[in-house]
């Protein structure tokens, strides 16, 4: 049986994924959602060690960590720790990089800059819905009512790699239209690339397709199809 590690990004909870999680355990997944701390002065490696935790209570022996846009970076770091658990990395519209990556350094200038202005103390206020795609007004005020302060270390903070990471399969999930270069981000450290249509909150706007895919995904083992 395949358990799946969903690991939310910057401004979000564990519930971004509430409408994957039925769909996957529906196919007979299992799916373990760990929730990433937003207190003020949590740092990248605090994350990391949030979800080594949660790598750490699986007991199947096939295991896929997928990570949504900034727990890329965060997600990388802990599968460098953990590769011989893990069978898959996913990164849905994921920012990552090599060693020493950080969201600030493959972010745009202009949206780092953005970012710091707005930062209250040692905390980053969540931007509107808009921001992630999501503009039907259900959705909307939906993510609204749950997004929450993202602590600046987060994006100041490098990722530290050994290269472990680099011997696990993985695969980029692009979403379409493209926001930031992530399928270039995903070419670079030699993932396969999948197109889906739809915004960058993917889990909330199309959840089935986004849960068929992890599907499918997972039933890779070693980089190899299993029947």
């Amino acid at each position: 049986m395949t358990t799946f590690v969903l690991v939310h990004g910057a401004w979000h909870g564990p519930w971004a994924w509430d409408r994957v999680v039925p769909l996957l355990h529906a196919a007979g997944a299992r799916t373990v959602v760990p929730d990433l701390s937003s207190d003020e002065g949590t740092g990248l490696d605090d994350h990391v060690h949030e979800v080594l935790a949660a790598i750490d209570t699986v007991q199947d022996d096939h295991l896929v960590l997928v990570a949504h846009s900034y727990a890329g970076l965060v997600v990388r770091q802990a599968a460098d720790s953990r590769h011989t658990a893990i069978d898959h990395v996913v990164l849905v519209d994921g920012w990552v990089g090599g060693d020493g990556a950080s969201m600030f350094g493959l972010a745009p200038q202009g949206f780092a800059d953005a970012v710091r202005a707005g930062a209250k103390g040692q905390s980053i206020p969540a931007p509107p819905p808009a921001a992630f795609g999501i503009v039907d007004p259900d959705d909307a005020q939906w993510l609204a009512e749950r997004l929450r302060p993202q602590p600046l270390a987060t994006f100041t903070d490098s990722t530290k790699l050994t290269g472990n990471v680099d011997k696990i399969p993985g695969t980029g999930i692009c979403c379409q239209p493209e926001t930031f270069p992530f399928a270039r981000f995903a070419e670079a450290i030699g993932y396969r690339r999948l197109a889906l249509e739809g915004p960058h909150n993917v889990m909330l706007a199309r959840p089935k397709e986004l849960a068929d895919i992890l599907l499918e995904v997972g039933s890779f083992k070693n980089g190899k199809h299993e029947a």
